[in-house]
């Protein structure tokens, strides 16, 4: 049975709440594991955080969408927003991981928890619009 929800959120960051209540209504609905359902709310707390904090050159109100889908042992992620273009697959660079965490550089720690967390995390610009998909396979039951 493939499931699929989508959830349009404003570009503010008191937001974050409605994307944590989606995303745990839709792994109720979907049977997902509690560590899937844990590592999908990270995720994409960090990604829609970096969205509003830094994909917007003005003050204006803006849509992000999340759309979630479950499609046999697959679940999917993909979050479209319309602002600056910018692929964290090439451009963000990858964190220093060694040495005293107080001593490294603020940043990049979300993007690497993404692609350690998700199997594929895939980037394209579609239509003016930033389009991040990511994809994790399920872990089994029981």
């Amino acid at each position: 049975m493939d499931i699929r929800h989508v959830l349009t959120l404003s570009n503010r960051l008191d937001e974050l709440p409605r994307l944590a209540e989606f995303v745990e209504a839709f792994g109720a609905a979907s049977g997902l594991a509690p560590a899937d359902v844990y590592k999908l709310n990270l995720v994409l707390d960090e990604l829609v955080t970096n969205i509003v904090s830094y994909a917007y050159r003005d003050d204006g109100a803006h849509a992000v969408e999340v759309c979630l889908a479950v499609t046999g042992d697959r679940l999917s992620a993909v979050l479209s927003d319309d602002g600056v273009a910018f692929d964290p697959l090439r451009e963000a660079p990858e964190p220093p991981l060694e040495g005293e965490l107080a001593d490294r550089p603020i940043g990049g720690l979300g993007l690497h928890l993404v692609r350690n967390l998700m199997d594929e995390v895939n980037y394209r610009r579609v239509d003016g619009h930033n389009e991040l998909t990511l994809v994790k396979r399920l872990s089994p039951h029981g």
